[in-house]
């Protein structure tokens, strides 16, 4: 079936079942492998993108559910002064051992601080409790969202 979507800013056309996840159509059918596959049933954050600006997984979300929302995925991260900020505070802060969950915690905190430029520690860690790291670097990646959160990122 063929679907048109917005992701990252740019209108794609792909031919997929309308039951195949999100992720698979970003991975395999657009080659964007940024979003990773963590454990399929939505539970862990790794393959987490925005739709429509909300953190959204996408191991669990058909290709024919999303309509005319638009995908961000962690590739367009950068574009965004919040995005920016996040990728430095994650270097400053040095979070990352094995990387691998990464790409869906940055969505998820992009997310959050979207949608609230200044939470608290407990909101810090309600968004994110739901991201899994298996290196256990849970303490670096709330620095580093707090950070970001006490820096004006409109002007980054």
């Amino acid at each position: 079936m063929a679907f048109t979507v917005t992701i990252n800013g740019e209108t794609r056309e792909i031919d997929a079942p309308e039951d195949m996840p999100l992720l698979w159509v970003l991975r395999q059918e657009l080659g964007m492998t940024g979003t990773k596959f963590g454990c399929g049933i939505g539970m862990c954050g790794a393959c987490t993108v925005h739709l429509d600006g909300v953190a959204t997984r996408s191991c669990s979300l058909p290709i024919g559910a999303i309509g005319d929302r638009e995908v961000s995925t962690v590739e367009s991260l950068g574009e965004t002064p919040v995005g920016q900020a996040l990728q430095k505070a994650w270097l400053d802060t040095d979070v990352m051992q094995c990387g691998y969950c990464q790409a869906g915690q940055l969505m998820t905190a992009t997310a959050l601080l979207n949608a609230n430029p200044n939470p608290s520690d407990e909101e810090i860690d309600n968004a994110m409790r739901g991201n899994i790291c298996r290196c256990a670097c849970y303490g670096r990646i709330h620095a580093a969202i707090a950070q970001v959160a006490k820096e004006d990122t409109a002007n980054v």
